[in-house]
């Protein structure tokens, strides 16, 4: 054997063997107790079970509907919505800039009435939704929150999360329309008009996923995601926003990869430093100190090649984010590097998820893997290297700023070239890519989205305008200025202008006009 020396992705140094000398001091930590190391919850899963989601969303609402009926139907007892990117960047379907995108990537939502396709016979007081949408956010909670009211829904019961984190879209993900400034400012509406309308609505899910899909390493993904999370609630704050109230429903989104054991110190370090930011930005309640996470197992793990491997890789992530404590999870289909995932797909990458929860006893208690020599040592590595690289941020003025600099997008990309260079030179094994290869590989069948769904939405969107009330949309829009640029909390406006059949172009473009686009 070779005695070379051997790290994590995040070049954190491997011992050969861990013991009780030179251990981090662990005090007697239990779950659901500040700092939360070991899980926000005293018992954990023993109480109740992760929350099962499948992201689906694909070509039309209606198409969308169908698989969400077949999903819960399995076993899944959490949506989680898939938008296609004209939905995502503020643009209409039969906006010349839509053409080729229509409902590719998820599902294409123009209007109220796509909304109310979508969740056609699903009672939105009965599920938790997620919205994998930023700056166009707003929006859909709007649509949500309408649709919500039409069925009688309490609105004091209804739950879900919109994904609403625009900052790591400048560091990593691209789908931003307005500057870094006003798109805070729209965020900080958000939480203040759901903290009176809609209490138990997670207003944004503060998101790692996106910066370990650019090729971060384990701990950039919490360093970066902790300080945009400080830098949404400092704006909150300068807002005269109780921290105790909004701090509640902040939510995180974390990646899970394969090498389980950084995973796991990961998600238990993640929890101990946000814990310690909330208590030093002044919280003083518990609730408003908990880091409460949704994980999905990592896309840019899955292989091409021999992609039937990659439900033992999404097994090992699942078990990750279940050691290391998670509040929901979403496990990728085999043939994502493929295409979207079949439904066969989609079914096993479910039943993973309750093999695990199940079978296998990893939730019959809390936090299992603490007290562990290696877990602790490296919980404590990955901690002290990521407030490291968080004080570099803060020298810079905070995320925003480092931002504008272009700081967190170039760590990012030395890491990610890093990464690809072992692979390269063999040093990083990839199973059935740079070793234990196959010369034939048997075609898998992918999932294939049609070009005429932009026709099908185009109809309906004339359909609607030609059926609307145009002096009252043409009154909401120019309101919806005026707030803008006031300053004003936009959301009351938002809200009545969907429910008169304004568009998401519309009102995308309403402030496009006022904000401007970042470039």
């Amino acid at each position: 054997m070779s005695h070379s020396k051997k790290y994590t992705d995040s070049g954190i140094e491997i011992k050969p063997v861990y013991s009780s000398t030179g251990l981090p001091e662990i005090g007697n930590e239990l779950p659901g107790e500040f700092p939360f190391t070991r899980g926000v919850q005293p018992d954990m899963y023993r109480g109740k079970l992760w929350t099962m989601r499948q992201y689906a969303g694909f070509s039309t609402a209606e198409e969308s509907n169908k698989r969400y009926h077949y999903l819960l139907s399995q076993g899944v007892n959490g949506l989680s919505v898939a938008f296609d990117l004209p939905t995502q960047i503020g643009y209409d379907s039969d906006h010349p800039l839509a053409e080729g995108e229509v409902g590719k990537v998820g599902v294409a939502i123009d209007s109220l009435e796509d909304m109310q396709t979508l969740f056609n016979g699903i009672k939105l007081e009965e599920v938790s939704t997620s919205m994998t949408i930023n700056a166009t956010g707003f929006i859909l909670l709007a649509f949500y929150t309408a649709l919500a009211k039409q069925q009688g829904a309490d609105l004091k019961k209804i739950t879900g999360t919109i994904q609403n984190d625009i900052l790591k879209e400048y560091a990593a993900r691209g789908t931003y329309i307005y500057p870094p400034k006003p798109s805070m400012q729209i965020i900080t509406d958000i939480f203040e008009w759901c903290s009176q309308e809609v209490p138990k609505w997670n207003t944004i899910s503060i998101s790692g996923y996106h910066i370990r899909e650019a090729g971060s390493t384990a701990v950039q993904e919490i360093a970066f995601t902790l300080s945009n999370g400080k830098a949404y609630v400092e704006a909150a704050l300068k807002k005269g926003m109780d921290i105790n109230v909004f701090g509640k429903r902040l939510s995180f989104f974390f990646n899970a990869h394969n090498n389980l054991f950084e995973e796991v110190a990961k998600f238990r370090a993640a929890r101990k430093m946000w814990a310690k930011i909330m208590k030093d930005l002044g919280a003083t309640d518990p609730k408003a100190m908990m880091l409460r996470f949704h994980t999905q197992t990592g896309g840019s793990t899955l292989t091409g090649q021999q992609p039937v491997n990659n439900i033992s890789r999404v097994t090992v992530q699942t078990l990750a984010a279940v050691l290391g404590g998670t509040q929901s999870l979403h496990t990728n289909g085999y043939d994502e590097a493929l295409s979207l995932p079949t439904e066969e797909a989609a079914r096993i990458a479910l039943r993973t998820q309750q093999v695990i929860a199940f079978e296998s006893g990893v939730p019959d208690t809390a936090d299992p893997l603490a007290g562990s020599y290696f877990v602790e040592s490296l919980t404590h590595e990955v901690e002290e290297a990521a407030w490291k690289l968080i004080g570099k941020i803060e020298a810079m003025g905070g995320s925003v700023s480092a931002i504008e600099q272009g700081f967190i997008q170039n760590e990012i990309a030395k890491s990610a070239y890093e990464y690809q260079r072992n692979i390269e030179s063999g040093e990083k094994i990839i199973v059935g890519v740079n070793k234990f290869t196959i010369d034939k590989e048997e075609p898998i069948p992918g999932f294939k989205i049609d070009d005429s769904i932009r026709t099908v939405q185009t109809e309906k969107l004339n359909r609607l305008r030609s059926n609307r009330n145009h002096a009252k949309c043409d009154q909401l829009l120019q309101l919806l200025n005026d707030k803008a640029c006031s300053g004003e909390n936009i959301m009351p406006t938002v809200v009545e202008a969907v429910e008169h059949k304004v568009t998401l172009g519309e009102i995308a473009d309403t402030l496009r006009e006022v904000f401007g686009e970042y470039k």
